[in-house]
């Protein structure tokens, strides 16, 4: 079963709040996103976003210009269902991150909570970084969430990484400024706790 299979067997067989990683409110990444002082007109992709709710209250927040990536072509169709009319704010992007062709200084910010600790093969997360360096702006905002070094070692049936600061910003390198890091302790729909860390950094 490939990664995309794999993804879109979750999404097709789970609710999304039945995902261990739902949130009702994506408390941390709003509270990042606000602090970094962009423009409600100023782009936004969110990278994994699938389900989440983060676009719900993005727009609700009046930013225009939301992208959201999932690899799931199922978790998309469930995220446009729920904002109903609003879907229209967001532009729609099902790829996979490693190989996706996104355009060259597209966006302000980047916002991934939990897709980077699931690429356990170096040649992959150098591709994200890639991606990273073509996609976001000069100055612009990077804000990831992983798994922190006492947060689960599988999720969803799948080997993960797990992250200190200074270790997720190095996989990042020099051109990217730490700016910032916060732990939280995630509760998941099945009452277990999974330790994350959350690194903003200013390319």
């Amino acid at each position: 079963m490939n990664e995309k299979t794999h993804w879109e067997h979750i999404y097709e067989t789970k609710s999304p709040t039945q995902v261990s990683w739902y949130q009702g409110h994506a408390k941390f990444s709003l509270e990042y996103i606000k602090r970094t002082g962009i423009r409600k007109t100023d782009r936004i992709i969110d990278v994994g976003g699938g389900t989440s709710t983060l676009s719900d209250d993005l727009i609700v927040d009046g930013f225009q210009r939301i992208s959201i990536l999932d690899v799931s072509g199922a978790a998309l169709r469930i995220a446009r269902q729920r904002l109903g009319r609003r879907a229209a704010h967001v532009n729609w992007i099902e790829a996979d991150i490693t190989q996706a062709d996104l355009p060259e200084q597209a966006y302000d910010l980047w916002h991934d909570r939990a897709v980077f600790h699931f690429l356990t093969q170096p040649e992959d997360r150098k591709r994200y970084v890639d991606a990273v360096r073509r996609a976001v702006r000069t100055r612009g905002h990077i804000i990831v969430a992983t798994f922190a070094p006492d947060g689960p070692d599988h999720c969803s049936g799948l080997e993960v990484m797990r992250y200190n600061p200074e270790s997720l910003h190095s996989e990042f390198g020099d051109e990217f400024d730490l700016v910032d890091s916060t732990n939280e302790t995630h509760h998941t729909p099945f009452g277990t706790e999974q330790k994350f860390i959350y690194c903003y950094c200013r390319r």
